[in-house]
């Protein structure tokens, strides 16, 4: 005899979800437009549904029910019944298996069609016709979890954010092609946490790192197509589930052990996990996009339509939609997917791609958003670590300097200054003094500090640094877009030829450009971030947009790492732990009482002090920037004055040598850095030197070593 079916009950309306009880599985899916919503149970991810229960229970807009003796690891989805209008905006198909938006895992059928559209492709009314075919067999499908993760006595870091040094990284790509990595682990949440992943994010200095997007993702029809893959992530179909692509074991659901294992792993080591999160748009593209969760669950209430013509979307991020964030159940959605990742999965912050999208209100930016006052409210995610891209590709989008405290962000205008600085590019010299003192000139008025300020000069987005000194112009054939996508404002230049060159001179200033920046970066006051493989040289041939490159091109070669490049990393970044480049204030040029210095002067290479006309001449391309480490002025968490060291950075980006006169203090000086090669060394200069000699386009710190008494 056939099984009987299952006994569905009204249940409860929350939490949202699916979620296991003594008894059997609660279900809640909110749509406020849906006129009911069936629950498909399956044994196998690409096997027929063994039950499809309607959910009896509804309260308000969730439509809930109880399911008696289901377990953990049950595969499931959703049908969604109501109105398929695509004018008005309702795009309700019943004949497609919907995932839970609350799915804490996503499991993917080996194979099958694409019949992920709620219409006919390739019919002449588009998706005004609804698709009558049924995609079950090849939909993805969402799992249940159960939260009986071991996490022992994990411990966030909790590292303070003027200690904080980023390092941005892709979880595959990192250990991908790691020769010391076990070959199962490699390119896998396991990989990241072991020993010789965290030896070498320890040796660097390394803190935290930001993983690129870990929720599962849905590859764009047009990659597929191109048998290429959104290898960044940034595509999300499941805003609560850890992407199985990066988990060794495939088993269904076993991404997530492998993730909070990660988590356990780096926290353990001291390193905090932050999220590169992606709540700006979904993966379900523009009106023609597939239907896969939340255009087939409730198109009005998840997404922003246009108000003149609902069947299309708002677009203010490149990608065919924008969540809608100003309604209270898409804002409840993030805020749930955030307070899991920070409550269950132990993550220690969020890095929000596109974050201006967010806290749109109608067409303009809106600081104190629904959004932003949410995150500010919340117990939990106010603690952790925030950090906004303050832009996206809408008018009045690019918000540098424009979120409230207490988020960091990204500040994009370091990035450019640096770079065109020191390709040559004339009148930058007070733009770069506010960059490298922490931009106070973006966040002091609003009450933030210098750690507001996410220091980087490459992300994962654009040039790697070694491209950026060997490359003038983007070479993305490799796309398949002919070469149209990707920035063809890089500020970068090649210094002599495009691409690989065999000219000594060549590569010897490119080695000098790239220790200039990282130089430049570690002396900067703020939050300094790399990217991974800069410290080992890595190239991606000119590809500045490698978002759909899963192979080498994106994978860190660690066998033909540059071991100088990555010993001078290792020495220039020690410089972090000086106290005068962790202070939590702006410097203020001032002399406190008993300092003999300043906390920051700015000297012409004759000695003097930069004048108004110094700061005002285009050519000025060479200065000194003096830090005064006694003249800090802040005290420590028991009251004590904090009294550090003393650095003299001299920076020279023009075409010739440049003579600096130092400072006549009556203390002996060492060099740390000379970026004219790649030393390692601390070497004290001659008591009795007097000036310094700067080869072109190169940058030296000194350390003032001799003691003195701080008697005025």
């Amino acid at each position: 005899m056939p099984a009987s079916p299952p006994i569905v009950l009204p249940g409860r309306p929350h939490p949202l979800g699916a979620h296991i009880d003594a008894a059997g599985l609660n279900v809640a899916v909110y749509s406020s437009s849906a006129t009911r919503i069936e629950l498909c149970l399956f044994d196998r991810v690409d096997g027929p549904a063994t039950a499809t229960l309607t959910l009896p229970g509804r309260s308000g807009q969730v439509h809930h029910g109880h399911v008696a003796g289901v377990r953990a690891g049950q595969i499931y989805g959703l049908r969604v019944h109501g109105p398929y209008e695509p004018r008005t905006g309702l795009r309700h198909n019943p004949h497609k298996l919907m995932v839970d938006p609350y799915a804490r895992a996503i499991a993917w059928p080996r194979q099958g069609r694409d019949l992920h559209h709620d219409y006919r492709t390739g019919d002449p009314a588009s998706d005004l016709t609804i698709d009558t075919r049924d995609n079950a067999a090849s939909a993805p499908k969402s799992l249940v979890i159960a939260d009986d993760f071991e996490w022992g006595d994990d411990r966030l870091p909790a590292v303070p954010w003027e200690d904080t040094l980023i390092y941005e990284l892709h979880v595959k790509g990192m250990t991908r092609l790691h020769p010391a990595v076990p070959p199962a682990l490699r390119g896998t949440y396991g990989g990241l946490a072991t020993p010789p992943v965290i030896e070498h994010l320890r040796g660097l200095g390394v803190t935290t790192v930001e993983l690129l997007p870990v929720h599962e993702i849905y590859d764009e029809q047009h990659l597929r197509q191109r048998r290429l893959t959104n290898y960044w992530g940034y595509s999300t179909l499941g805003f609560f589930a850890p992407t199985a692509r990066y988990a060794a074991d495939k088993r269904p659901g076993a991404a997530v052990a492998e993730f909070k294992a990660m988590v356990r792993g780096l926290h353990a080591a001291g390193i905090e996990v932050i999220l590169d999160v992606v709540y700006n748009h979904s993966c379900e593209g523009g009106p023609l996009g597939p239907t896969l969760s939340l255009r087939g669950l409730d198109n009005r209430t998840y997404y922003a339509l246009r108000h003149d013509d609902p069947r299309e979307y708002v677009d203010v991020t490149g990608c065919g939609n924008t969540l809608h964030t100003r309604h209270p159940q898409t804002l409840q959605l993030v805020l749930d997917s955030l307070r899991y990742w920070a409550v269950q999965m132990h993550v220690d912050g969020f890095r929000f791609d596109l974050a201006s999208a967010l806290s749109r209100h109608g067409p303009d930016f809106d600081r104190w958003s629904s959004f932003l006052a949410a995150i500010h409210q919340d117990p939990v995610l106010s603690r952790l670590k925030l950090i906004a891209e303050p832009w996206d590709v809408g008018p009045g989008g690019y918000q540098v300097g424009g979120f409230p405290y207490p988020w960091a962000e990204w500040n994009g205008k370091y990035r450019d200054t640096l770079r065109r600085f020191w390709r040559g590019d004339p009148g930058l010299l007070g733009e770069l003094g506010f960059r490298l003192t922490g931009s106070a000139d973006l966040y002091q008025r609003a009450g933030r500090g210098p750690q507001a300020s996410i220091n980087f000069v490459t992300c994962h987005d654009g040039f790697t640094l070694r491209d950026l000194v060997s490359h003038a112009r983007k070479h993305n054939l490799a796309n398949g877009e002919q070469n149209r996508d990707g920035s063809d404002h890089e500020s970068s230049a090649n210094w002599g030829a495009e691409g690989p060159s065999d000219d000594p001179e060549i590569e010897a200033l490119r080695a000098r450009m790239v220790r200039n920046f990282v130089a430049s970066l570690t002396v900067s006051l703020g939050v300094p971030m790399l990217t991974a493989g800069d410290e080992l040289g890595r190239s991606q041939g000119g590809n500045n947009n490698a978002y759909c490159q899963d192979n080498e091109v994106s994978w860190i070669a660690w066998e033909q790492a540059d071991a100088s490049t990555l010993a001078f990393f290792r020495h220039v970044l020690r410089l972090r732990k000086a106290a005068v480049l962790r202070r939590r204030s702006f410097f203020t040029g001032a002399r406190p009482p008993g300092s003999r210095l300043h906390d920051l002067q700015w000297l012409h290479p004759d000695g003097r002090e930069l004048s108004t006309a110094d700061w005002a001449d285009p050519q000025t391309r060479a200065f000194g920037m003096l830090l005064g480490g006694e003249a800090i002025a802040e005290q420590d968490a028991q009251g004590h004055p904090i009294v550090g060291e003393t650095f003299l950075a001299l920076i020279n980006a023009s075409a010739s040598p440049v003579r600096f006169q130092l400072p006549a203090m009556g203390r002996a000086w060492a060099r740390i850095i000379d970026t004219r090669a790649a030393d390692t060394q601390a070497v004290p200069l001659p008591a009795e030197q007097r000036c310094y000699e700067l080869v072109p386009r190169s940058l030296a710190v000194l350390w003032m070593t001799a003691t003195h008494s701080t008697q005025a």
